[in-house]
């Protein structure tokens, strides 16, 4: 037997296994309960280690800012660290660490998110903690004016001195004319320099409430002890009327569009994307997975399309890559993207690209090929379930988005129900001109510049 094959078998012998641990073995499933005003408590037990992981999901992210205040939800994730009426400035994370635990908090275009990890027994002080400052929170003019600093400089260090950032803040800018997904997560630097303390205030009124919210927690913990723990701290929170939210469609592209950045950079850089359907309905959708499975067939491993043709036989590229968003509130994407090895050009990677699309919509996948990627990612997605923490975020990304967090186990089987025929078609439905958006990185001269160091203060990660 061949290697590749030996693989795929143990592969799916691995998966088979680990969908049907015995129960004592088996992760338990969630419980769920709500509380009177609004916020949502799920829980989901894991006894492997006597830990418990706290994340509190907001439903609100940089596509519920307005134009003019752009930023304004990753520098409240910011803020939302610098205080309340009985935790002064500084001491949430101490109080976090001297028990023990480490704390974070990341913002996306859908979703702001905080979470604790720490032992099971310092779980209502993480509790305690996060309902204090959903309802207390001190933005004081001076803590903001300290912090909006810290914010540009992290859009200097991680954009506007990263070339590839570049690429894709203007990927994003260009392929959307009305969603506000065309507006980078950390914000424009203009708005960031006009900001006011009172842009946060108010952002943190209309979103931060517990109607808005999920409490997700994973870990060596009783759900109906977690529940009981909830509404002692969060359930005296008033509930509070949230905004309409509107729908924002983003109106049908009508042609290709094309970017040049000019950035000081050693190697020229292709990134395109195409419009393509997220996940809406698990159940009636089959799009998004055959879409997954095409990303996995172009850039799912080593001997992946891209890497074999264009990297290792054809040397065309130092590095070729796919990607799909399909979860997402917003419109998606179906991302690949390219750097030509010295002595290439951009176009040529482009052409590289279009040519190994152009071979699945011509020639299709084959069965060996798409067990096997298929193989690989399902294992990927089995096994990212041994970590607490990707438990707790993979329900709070589903549940943001709309999506029931039940249906994981029903995605990894229409995952498997994948067939070639439908990877062949999703290709060529989305593969077209007309919904394309390409952004060429052309380099500049470095001039002796040196990288940037990270900014004093910065720690929570977008």
């Amino acid at each position: 037997m061949s290697l590749p094959n030996l693989l795929l078998r143990i592969a799916i012998v691995l998966i088979a296994a680990a969908l049907a641990l015995p129960p004592a073995v088996a992760l338990a499933s969630t419980e769920e309960h709500r509380l009177a005003n609004g916020l949502r408590v799920i829980v989901k037990p894991d006894r492997r280690a006597p830990v418990a992981v706290v994340v509190l999901w907001y439903k609100v992210g940089s596509m519920d800012e307005t134009n003019g205040a752009t930023g304004v939800a990753h520098l409240l994730e910011h803020m939302m660290f610098k205080g309340t009426k009985t935790v002064p400035p500084g001491e949430f994370s101490r109080i976090i660490a001297a028990a023990g635990g480490r704390d974070n908090a990341f913002t996306s275009y859908d979703y702001t998110g905080y979470f604790e990890v720490l032992h099971k027994s310092q779980l209502e002080l993480a509790l305690k903690l996060e309902a204090d400052r959903m309802a207390n929170l001190v933005l004081s003019p001076e803590e903001f004016a300290k912090e909006i600093k810290v914010v540009m400089e992290e859009r200097r260090y991680r954009t506007d001195d990263r070339p590839r950032s570049l690429v894709f803040e203007q990927l994003m800018a260009t392929a959307l004319t009305a969603h506000p997904y065309r507006n980078p997560v950390i914000g424009w630097m203009n708005d960031l320099e006009n900001m006011q303390v009172e842009d946060a205030r108010e952002f943190y009124r209309r979103w931060y409430a517990p109607g808005n919210a999920v409490l997700v927690v994973v870990g060596d913990v009783d759900p109906r002890g977690v529940f009981a723990l909830a509404e002692k701290h969060f359930g005296s929170l008033p509930t509070r009327l949230l905004p309409e939210r509107k729908p924002q469609d983003e109106p049908p592209q009508l042609g290709a569009k094309r970017v040049t950045v000019k950035a000081p950079a050693e190697l020229p850089y292709v990134m395109m994307a195409f419009r393509a359907p997220p996940l809406r309905d698990a159940e009636r959708d089959w799009e998004p997975y055959a879409l997954e499975m095409l990303a996995a067939v172009l850039d799912g491993n080593e001997a992946a399309r891209l890497n074999r043709t264009l990297v290792r036989e054809e040397r065309l590229a130092s590095s070729a890559d796919a990607s799909y968003d399909g979860v997402a509130r917003g419109p998606g994407f179906f991302y690949l993207s390219a750097s030509p090895t010295p002595g290439r050009s951009a176009a040529e990677v482009e052409q590289g690209l279009r040519r190994e699309m152009a071979k699945i919509i011509d020639e299709g996948v084959t069965e060996e090929e798409l067990n096997r990627v298929k193989a690989q990612a399902v294992a990927a997605h089995v096994y990212q379930r041994d970590s607490m923490f990707f438990q707790a975020r993979q329900i709070g990304v589903l549940e943001t988005a709309g999506i029931p967090h039940q249906t994981v186990d029903l995605q990894l089987r229409k995952l498997r129900e994948v067939t070639a025929e439908q990877v062949r078609e999703v290709a060529r439905k989305y593969f077209s001109d007309d919904a394309l958006t390409i952004v060429y990185l052309d380099p500049q001269p470095l001039a002796g510049r040196r990288p940037a160091a990270p900014p004093a203060g910065l720690r929570h990660a977008q």
